[in-house]
């Protein structure tokens, strides 16, 4: 039998080498594109009574992922969800400020400081039967549309 003996060469280490980090940039970005999970069901989350919110109050709601604002207009909701990367928002000086890469967002959801280009979402928001706010996920409504209820 004979034994053939290759000799590795520096190019052909470097070669090797420029080879397999490709194919690990290939299978990171595969990972990364595949990523993209289905948005989740709709849930209801039934928040405080409307009196607990007085007029001006930005409320952050983990549970919800969602930002309960209360304005002159009325009660509206917005998703925490930040529309760049889909951080959630929230810092200690502000629930409408991405801790991520620092996208800001104006009390209407409007983007004030990027990098996100897009509004944040608004989401449904309606009482319960016992009076308390309910906001619900994954039921959009326009940013204009305001819940009155008398306080």
């Amino acid at each position: 039998m004979m034994r053939i003996q290759q000799r590795l060469t520096r190019r052909g280490v470097l070669k090797l080498s420029l080879a397999g980090s490709g194919l690990l940039s290939l299978y990171g970005l595969a990972r990364f594109l595949s990523r993209a999970e289905p948005p989740p069901a709709p849930q209801q989350f039934a928040l405080g009574y409307p009196a607990e919110y007085p007029v001006g109050a930005v409320a952050s709601i983990p549970e919800a992922r969602a930002v309960l604002i209360h304005d002159e207009g009325g009660f509206y909701a917005l998703s925490s969800a930040c529309t760049h990367l889909g951080c959630k928002l929230g810092t200690e000086t502000s629930p409408l400020e991405c801790p991520c890469h620092g996208s800001r967002f104006s009390e209407q959801g409007r983007v004030i400081r990027g990098p996100a280009s897009r509004p944040l979402t608004a989401l449904a928001l309606s009482l319960t039967s016992d009076g308390r706010l309910l906001v619900e996920t994954g039921t959009l409504a326009p940013v204009e549309q305001r819940l009155h209820v008398d306080v």
